[in-house]
């Protein structure tokens, strides 16, 4: 990747989330983020806030839906979540619990 760091990475082409790896992320900014085996960028729209190292859904996603992170499914949505919004224990439900 050339140019400034990243606000978000993406692991997979196919992954659900990116993660956030600056502070201070608001509702309402936008974010570059860089998509890592594909070495792409990617401008996204954030609805909240978002703390360093959490994650946010790149696309709508449904009640039950699988999230994959890291080209791994890391768990299933507990709510519908759009894209945009934080993803995080409180609509999320681990695939290991």
């Amino acid at each position: 990747m050339s140019g400034p760091p990243p606000d978000f990475l993406v692991h997979d082409t196919g992954d659900a989330v990116g993660v956030v790896v600056v502070e201070g992320i608001t509702a309402g900014q936008t974010l570059e983020g860089w998509i890592m085996d594909s070495d792409e960028t990617l401008t996204m729209a954030i609805n909240e806030a978002i703390p360093l190292g959490h994650k946010f859904a790149l696309k709508d996603l449904k009640d039950g839906d699988s999230v994959i992170k890291y080209g791994e499914d890391i768990g299933r949505t507990i709510a519908d979540i759009p894209k945009g919004n934080h993803v995080h224990v409180h609509n999320l439900k681990t695939s290991k619990w």
